[in-house]
């Protein structure tokens, strides 16, 4: 079954006391572009999550947004700069004693002098907390590919109609073609008998001419390419995996193919047909512009 490129996962979890979620938002894009934004002190862990998103994914714009909750953590401890205070307290008491100040300092304005105090983390386990967010992401995967095949099915349903209507108006054109030869012999045929006026008419030079008229605008090879492109597509809809550029290579030539049935045709019927064709195929081409 075919999926979309666009789609939106997201997953919870916990490595420790941190609380993790990812997001996971892509859209179209010729290649696969991943894009990850999470808290610089965790970037170790951006080329696992790159990885196990390539394995999934082929093509699309996919931006990851990893969140790290650590206000409930336990691994932080507060430590004094004591040889740095002991220096700014004697600076403090020089001043005071050489411009005659009072000494009223107090201990939190001592804590707010720069690089007084200075926050610690525990060593972080990082193959750990690599583990749990690829965990995490799993879920967000799972979500992810879920919506992506839902989305793809809706195409899938598109496309296969728009491929029906490709086949009947292919069809109209066989059944019309023939006609526009039959209708240029009988055209030919009543100019020649007006412009001769009685004279007895050249049944061979008729048939010769309506031969050479018939060579000229025959399309049989091009609806039979057209059958078999899209016998071809039907079948890369109903395959898996990553099939959007293949899909745009079969739209490019059965729109080369309607093209030059269009470039042949000497007849109005067969032209809004080859018109009602050439739209078709467009609005395939949208739709497929979204499918991996």
């Amino acid at each position: 079954m075919i999926t979309s490129m666009t789609g939106y996962g997201r997953g919870e979890g916990a490595s420790g006391s941190l609380k993790l979620e990812i997001e996971l938002r892509a859209v179209n894009n010729r290649y696969l572009d991943v894009s990850v934004k999470m808290p610089r002190l965790y970037l170790f862990a951006e080329e696992q999550i790159k990885k196990r998103i390539q394995k999934g994914i082929s093509r699309g714009k996919v931006d990851v947004f990893v969140t790290v909750d650590s206000a409930q953590a336990d691994d932080v401890a507060i430590t004094v700069n004591e040889p740095l205070a002991a220096a700014y307290l004697a600076a403090l008491g020089t001043m005071a004693e050489r411009f005659g100040l009072t000494e009223d300092v107090t201990t939190m304005q001592v804590a707010r002098l720069p690089d007084v105090l200075y926050v610690e983390r525990e060593k972080m386990d990082q193959k750990a907390f690599a583990q749990d967010v690829l965990a995490v992401l799993d879920q967000a995967l799972l979500a992810f590919h879920a919506m992506r095949k839902t989305e793809g099915a809706r195409l899938c349903e598109d496309i296969h109609g728009r491929l029906d209507q490709i086949e009947a108006l292919t069809g109209q054109v066989e059944r019309l073609s023939p006609k526009t030869v039959e209708a240029y012999r009988a055209k030919l045929t009543q100019r020649m008998t007006e412009v001769l006026e009685g004279v007895p008419i050249d049944e061979n030079r008729i048939l010769a001419e309506a031969a050479i008229f018939a060579d000229r605008v025959a399309v049989d090879e091009e609806i039979t390419r057209l059958k078999s492109h899209v016998s071809q597509l039907r079948e890369l809809m109903g395959g898996d995996g990553s099939v959007g550029r293949k899909l745009d290579f079969l739209l490019q030539e059965l729109y080369r193919e309607t093209n030059t049935i269009g470039s042949k045709c000497n007849d109005a019927e067969l032209g809004k047909i080859v018109i009602q064709l050439k739209a078709e195929i467009e609005k395939i081409r949208e739709q497929a512009q979204n499918i991996e």
